[in-house]
């Protein structure tokens, strides 16, 4: 209550010294006059006042070159704090405007707006950072923190000294939007997109869309079908007038910039043609060729001419290339006859509405696209970098992900869940595989393994329930809607919780069963479960699909490999790239509901590019002094953006200001000076130095 009270002192001495100051009359400058500077040092509450004597360092700054007045006020965001500001520039008392504040990623362009709306550019503002770089550090050196707040104005009053006006530039937009990947995150941001008006491709390397989401049989808590959700938003998609669906298709290529973005593709031949294929299967059925099913998780087998799951989209059989007998050579008819028509394989032969085309090629694919949306997905952690787990070794240990097919009804066994032909009566699921692991190299949790795990404890309860169901856990996690009271009713149907993760599992001698070894955290007891059947909750990785899309865009990963968004926080679906956002578990673990949500954020802030059908670019960019290069191209190589060209003709380099994110890289590099930052130049940085040696 005492710093309340005295921040509401602060508050009102402000107004009545902002009143009186306001009064004054002075001539009004320009922009090329002498720099006039406006100092504006802020309470933030109590996050500053209650470390720093903001009086002291208002009155500090009155003494400094070129400072013509020095206020302060409790919250300098907030409108009267703003209308402050304004009010000094409409008089015409300053041409500078220094505000001591929080950090510039929190209000710079609200202040930069303030100057913006009352003629002054925004590039003659400076924000000084005095609570994260100085009171939050400081807390209890109020002394020592105000005169370390009194110099950081003091480098900023010499810095904005030398500042330069900049003109924001805009670029057009193309009025469409490139998805990469087809799982919930693409199809909903693909969805919107379409539904805006807007024309979106969404490219998608396997036969159909879908996902892992396809693969799952219900979802938690609410214990849905996939399929009941998912399979109409998948045909919405493919049948939407603004959507063109390429699947069976891989990016090769992706340059320009913001609004500009030029697209090359490769899409891969089915060998069956989508407009007469019916989806009736009589092919399928007399192919010769088995091999492991990719869906099923290899628990099954398919053809080599085949539809990827029952509701695929498109409902288009697809020629396995890799396995197809006619085209390894291994076909009762020969390629060469089947392309002159001399002879048929069993498959076209069956096929009643002469879908199937061998002579289709690949196909290059070029567009132009506004924005894009990355949405690559995941792929699950391998449990053999557990060993001692031995899957792989032992048929009835298997990953989360194969037990889901084994309960799904579309699944290799009808959704009954058999293991090595027998009903499991004793079972162990084991939680935290992979994820939480230092030694795996993924130390991050997964979020959705603690739930994936209680849902399928309750298939087990549900089907079997005379089973012995046993979750070895670290931490359950149920951080969603209606986690917690899922996992409370799931316990009440008999499962067992143990805090142990387990340190060994060995197949019983002379017995198909296995058994497993852990401590119960709980007890500091050392225990053995014999199991039928052991469930893996394997982790989720970056998907292998994003590293090529991730080289393509020159995008940024976090220290977990996952695609690395600008802010957590502020900005969770943009990246440092303009245009170009990131929407589900590329980005990082999610369950479907955040999926979703991801999709449509991000769905939402391409569409703000698109609908204003312009993009303004950061003037704050690199340039090269054409009189300075020497055509070394030392900076085309360090750019992390691709923003150096090279002018064979002329032998000098320039920078493509859209692409341009002002990173430096190019001025550390450039040998002959000619590099160099607006608004971070060489003499920026130094008068801030100086002003400590002097």
């Amino acid at each position: 209550m005492k710093e309340e009270e005295e921040g509401v002192k602060a508050s009102k001495a402000s107004e009545e010294e902002a009143r009186g100051e306001s009064e004054e009359s002075e001539e009004e400058p320009t922009e090329a006059d002498e720099p006039r500077i406006g100092v504006y040092v802020c309470h933030c509450g109590i996050n500053i006042a209650l470390s720093v004597d903001v009086e002291a360092v208002r009155d500090y700054a009155k003494t400094l070159p070129n400072v013509v007045l020095a206020r302060n006020y409790i919250y300098m965001c907030s409108d009267p704090g703003q209308a402050l500001i304004a009010e000094d520039l409409k008089a015409g008392r300053i041409n500078r405007v220094i505000v001591a504040a929080c950090s510039p990623r929190m209000h710079e362009l609200t202040f930069r707006k303030v100057c913006a709306d009352n003629n002054l550019n925004p590039y003659f503002f400076e924000q000084a950072n005095i609570r994260e770089h100085c009171s939050w550090p400081h807390v209890d050196y109020r002394e020592e923190a105000t005169e370390k707040a009194k110099e950081i104005v003091k480098a900023a009053v010499a810095r904005v000294s030398l500042n330069e006006a900049l003109e924001e530039k805009s670029v057009s937009v193309e009025p469409a939007a490139l998805v990469i990947g087809g799982g919930v995150a693409g199809i909903q941001s693909a969805l919107d997109i379409a539904d805006a008006g807007f024309k979106v491709y969404l490219v998608e390397k396997k036969p159909s869309i879908g996902g892992h989401a396809a693969q799952l049989s219900k979802t938690f808590p609410i214990m849905k079908s996939v399929s009941t959700f998912l399979a109409p938003r998948m045909i919405e998609v493919g049948a939407h007038p603004n959507v063109v669906l390429l699947t069976n298709t891989e990016l090769v290529d992706i340059g320009g910039f913001i609004g500009n973005y030029e697209v090359k593709a490769k899409k891969k031949p089915r060998y069956v043609d989508e407009r007469k294929c019916t989806g009736c299967g009589e092919c399928e059925k007399v192919c010769p060729v088995e091999v492991p099913n990719e869906y099923d998780e290899k628990l099954s087998n398919r053809k080599a001419i085949y539809l990827p799951f029952h509701f695929a989209v498109p409902p288009v059989y697809v020629v396995d290339e890799e396995n197809c007998a006619l085209l390894k050579g291994k076909c009762e008819a020969s390629l060469e006859d089947v392309l002159e028509g001399k002879a048929k394989t069993p498959c076209m032969s069956a096929c009643p509405e002469d879908a199937i085309d061998f002579s289709q090629k690949e196909q290059e694919i070029s567009f132009k696209v506004g924005t894009i949306i990355v949405a690559t997905g995941y792929d699950i952690i391998d449990p053999r970098l557990l060993p001692e787990y031995h899957y792989g070794e032992y048929p009835n240990i298997i990953t989360g992900l194969e037990f889901e097919r084994l309960s799904s009804a579309s699944g290799p066994t009808g959704g009954k869940i058999v293991i090595n032909g027998k009903e499991p009566k004793d079972i162990v699921f084991i939680s935290c595989v992979g994820s939480r692991n230092k030694q795996t190299g993924y130390p991050y949790c997964s979020r959705v393994c603690c739930m994936y795990l209680c849902k399928q404890a309750h298939f087990v309860k549900e089907q079997i329930p005379d089973a012995n169901v046993t979750v070895l856990y670290q931490d359950v996690r149920a951080f969603g809607k209606g986690f917690e009271e899922f996992w409370d009713e799931v316990m009440k149907e008999g499962v067992v919780y143990r805090r142990g993760i387990p340190g060994e599992i060995y197949q019983k001698p002379g017995s198909e069963r296995v058994v497993v070894r852990f401590e119960d955290t709980m007890l500091a007891e050392t225990f053995e479960i014999e199991a039928d059947l052991v469930v893996l909750g394997v982790g989720l990785r970056p998907s292998d699909a994003a590293e090529d899309v991730i080289g393509m865009l020159k995008l940024s990963k976090s220290a977990d490999g996952f695609l690395l968004e600008a802010h957590p926080k502020l900005r969770p679906v943009d990246t440092a790239i303009d245009g170009i956002f990131v929407a589900g578990c590329c980005q990082g673990p999610k369950d479907i509901t955040d999926t979703v949500a991801q999709g449509r954020a991000a769905a939402s802030a391409a569409l703000a590019y698109l609908v204003k059908g312009v993009a303004e670019i950061e003037p704050a960019t690199s340039e090269v002094s054409e009189d300075m290069c020497v055509g070394c191209r030392c900076c085309e190589r360090v750019c992390p953006f691709g923003a150096i060209e090279y002018d064979e003709h002329r032998k000098i380099t320039r920078v493509n200001e859209a692409i341009c994110k002002g990173c430096g890289c190019c001025v550390g590099m450039c040998p002959s000076g000619a590099a160099s930052v607006r608004h971070f130049r060489d003499k920026h940085i130094y008068s801030q130095i100086e002003i400590y040696t002097s």
